[in-house]
């Protein structure tokens, strides 16, 4: 069997590709590119990744609300908004729910802030319920908010997934790792300041790695600061290579058959496995 990158992590739908988007992803999976898993953030781009999906035979489909836009629930009647996600989540091509999660980035401490992480921890509580009922993994956000992640995670008890973009110390990675996530490594590793993520793959190894690019975001070295794709993933699978003392090729494998499980992709009828 030979082995292709498995792109765990973008955002197709985002306007930065209206140009070109069914050319690119077209030509991604023509070349070494097996599967790309299009992750909502609202409920608009989880409706814009189902149709993604429903037109690319080898892009699946996340749906969720990210924290930094749970508004977009508050302002529907109640239940509404997990109603519309959750029906969208019955398409067969969904194989998660996410990316939703906690984002605390650059919050200072007063009772609005107080407040508004307690509106971020009800909508990840939410949809964890969500993905519960109906079997699903989840693709975690979390920013600045580890022991919040964390513990909300291991007090819900439903600990099955991956912790997006992963930006902490491996020891938090190994806790993670310990609930049952998977941990998605992405650009960001090819920095040369980011130390942390480079030690959390050298203290995990590959068995609990997954690789993402977060396209259009984010784009490693030696493309940073322009638009990602999923064909830069190369960079991410070579970087980590030469950090374990692997080849790419056992990046690769190892990585596609993590993300198989993450996603459950198994016994997925409507996913054929390269």
């Amino acid at each position: 069997m030979e082995y292709k990158i498995f792109e765990t992590h973008a955002h197709y739908d985002d306007e930065w590709y209206d140009e070109d988007r069914k050319e690119l992803i077209n030509r991604l999976l023509a070349t070494d590119i097996s599967f790309i898993a299009n992750i909502g953030a609202d409920i608009e781009t989880s409706k814009n990744s189902v149709r993604l999906a429903e037109e690319f035979e080898r892009v699946l489909a996340v749906v969720g609300v990210h924290p930094d836009v749970i508004s977009c629930l508050e302002e529907l009647p109640e239940g509404k908004g997990i109603e519309i996600i959750k029906n969208l989540a019955l398409n067969p091509k969904v194989v998660a729910i996410g990316e939703i999660g906690l984002d605390y980035f650059e919050r200072e401490a007063g009772d609005k802030n107080d407040i508004l992480k307690q509106r971020q921890k009800y909508w990840f509580l939410e949809q964890l319920r969500l993905a519960k009922e109906l079997n699903k993994p989840v693709v975690v956000h979390s920013r600045d908010a580890a022991e919040d992640t964390y513990n909300l995670l291991r007090e819900f008890g439903y600990n099955k997934g991956v912790i997006h973009c992963y930006s902490y110390s491996p020891e938090m990675a190994e806790r993670f790792v310990k609930l049952g996530f998977y941990i998605g490594i992405g650009g960001v590793v090819t920095f040369k300041n980011a130390k942390k993520t480079k030690e959390t793959v050298k203290r995990l190894g590959l068995k609990h790695i997954v690789l993402e690019t977060d396209s259009p975001y984010l784009a490693p070295v030696p493309h940073r600061g322009n638009r990602n794709d999923s064909g830069n993933i190369n960079y991410v699978a070579e970087e980590i290579a030469g950090l374990l003392g692997v080849s790419k090729e056992e990046v690769i494998k190892i990585t596609f058959n993590n993300a198989v499980k993450l996603y459950e992709l198994e016994d997925n009828a409507y996913v054929k496995l390269c």
